[in-house]
């Protein structure tokens, strides 16, 4: 089998990503600072796998320092992750500021640069505090809204000049399809109604910012372009008859043209708003929201891309005595034969990389973005281990090689994608599964958080990075 040298062009970004609640970990944080995450965690710990949850997560807290020399040694330009929006105040009516954890994030933006990596952060990658979700049932309420656009503020103010990169979300769509919509975790209230208000208010609440960012850019106090990262699923139909692709359609309204159309066009989709009216979806909106959203588009996107969704007509009655749930038009398909990840549970198909790109390039204007996760999560990895105690992750370089080389692709094709961030740099831990699945470069030993080591992959990527270029298989597995 012959060998392909893919080369990458001189000015894409090759970085890595995380979030606060990740790896941070509890250290300094007050009671009433707790997220919605360690809200869950600490009222369902048996969910989380070996019940092992945020606590300590990676000690990045104490840690970041000797985390940012591996980065710098690897070589990766640019490093995404979050500040926490419920450690970052003391008061969230008023936003007064923890000076002790702001400080922790100007330390770590001032440890990136001297170390030649671009800071790339994010405001809220599920770090809602548990306060307003429960006296406002969170994003439900528009009080919430504005308590987000006056933090922001505060952060702006503290970091505007020196970070260039900034998003307004993470995943905005996840929390609340887990909670409201498939009712899957704590506190497990299925509830159409709140799932459609949390996914506007936070379109909303993400114009908002985008607004307060351009204007105090402006006025000099911010500085670079601001975004959001969303995760599409790129949906795919089980066949080309048209009640498969209808159903295929459905899907990727409801999922991934929630965020996408708002954020990058400005608009949503009227057929979205007539199937909500159609089946007594409620939720509050005013005429100056829309117009609040049409004037605030984002100046890009980061697009956590993973796997496929497979989805074919259903074949059985809707029960029409539940609430409304987007399934009503599809049922999951799974494609017999299909590469999977076993650990994970998620089919592997790198063509996602190429069909989405391709679709940010016709659909979306040829906006500016670029993929911010990307990465494969495997259990129990010590069985890879060799003499000299490394983890040969030979199945994490093959997966990011064939993504890579679909992604590039599309970018020789004219997609305007700016860059590869994989997810994650080292091993850290993830709702529910915790530290089963590791997606890391760098091990984290649980047992010694001292002992981190890179594993075969960070070499890999590290040469990556270096030689802008790389080899896969010369064969194309998805004509």
């Amino acid at each position: 089998m012959g060998k392909q040298i893919i080369r990458i062009p001189e000015d894409f970004i090759l970085g890595a990503a995380a979030s606060a609640w990740q790896t941070e970990g509890w250290f300094g944080k007050k009671d009433f600072q707790d997220s919605y995450l360690d809200l869950w965690y600490k009222k369902d710990k048996n969910v989380w796998h070996n019940g092992y949850g945020p606590a300590i997560a990676t000690d990045f807290y104490h840690r970041y320092s000797e985390d940012i020399r591996y980065m710098k040694e690897v070589g990766i330009t640019h490093y995404r992750t979050s500040i926490n929006w419920s450690r970052f105040l003391v008061d969230y009516e008023n936003a007064i500021v923890d000076e002790d954890y702001a400080a922790y994030i100007s330390d770590v933006i001032d440890e990136l640069i001297r170390n030649g990596i671009e800071p790339m952060l994010c405001l809220e990658h599920y770090e809602l505090p548990a306060i307003l979700f429960e006296k406002y049932e969170g994003w439900n309420s528009r009080h919430v809204v504005e308590l987000f656009v006056k933090y922001a503020e505060k952060v702006f103010e503290r970091y505007g000049n020196r970070v260039k990169n900034w998003f307004t979300f993470n995943e905005p769509i996840v929390i609340q399809t887990r909670i409201y919509l498939d009712a899957v975790r704590w506190p497990y209230e299925q509830n159409t109604d709140k799932w459609m208000q949390w996914n506007f208010n936070k379109v909303l609440a993400s114009a908002k910012v985008v607004q307060l960012f351009n204007e105090m850019k402006s006025k000099g106090i911010t500085d670079g372009k601001i975004g959001i990262i969303l995760n599409p699923e790129v949906t795919y139909p089980r066949s080309s008859a048209e009640h498969d692709v209808k159903a295929a359609q459905m899907f990727d309204l409801f999922f991934n043209r929630m965020f996408l159309d708002p954020c990058i066009k400005g608009e949503y989709p009227q057929v979205l708003f007539d199937l909500l009216e159609k089946h007594n979806v409620s939720f509050q909106y005013t005429e100056e929201d829309l117009q609040i959203i049409k004037n605030n588009i984002v100046d890009f996107v980061g697009l956590n891309l993973y796997s496929p969704k497979r989805v074919k007509a259903r074949s059985s009655r809707w029960n029409e005595n539940i609430p409304f749930h987007p399934e009503y038009y599809y049922e999951n398909f799974e494609l017999p034969g299909r590469k999977m990840n076993r650990s994970r549970g998620w089919e592997i198909y790198p063509k996602i990389m190429y069909d989405m790109a391709i679709r940010m390039k016709e659909e979306y204007g040829n906006i500016e973005w670029f993929v911010s996760e990307n990465g494969m999560g495997v259990e129990n990895e010590n069985r890879f281990k060799n003499d000299e105690d490394i983890i040969q992750d030979d199945y994490r370089i093959n997966f990011i090689s064939e993504h890579l080389k679909w992604l590039l692709k599309a970018v020789e094709e004219g997609s305007n994608c700016k860059g590869y961030m994989l997810w994650s740099f080292t091993d850290n831990v993830s709702p529910m599964n915790a530290f089963k699945n590791r997606y890391g470069l760098v091990e984290i030993n649980l047992d010694d958080y001292r002992n981190r080591k890179l594993k075969k992959s960070a070499y890999w990527y590290k040469k990556l990075i270096e030689t802008k270029e790389f080899e896969v298989d010369n064969v194309n597995e998805y004509k």
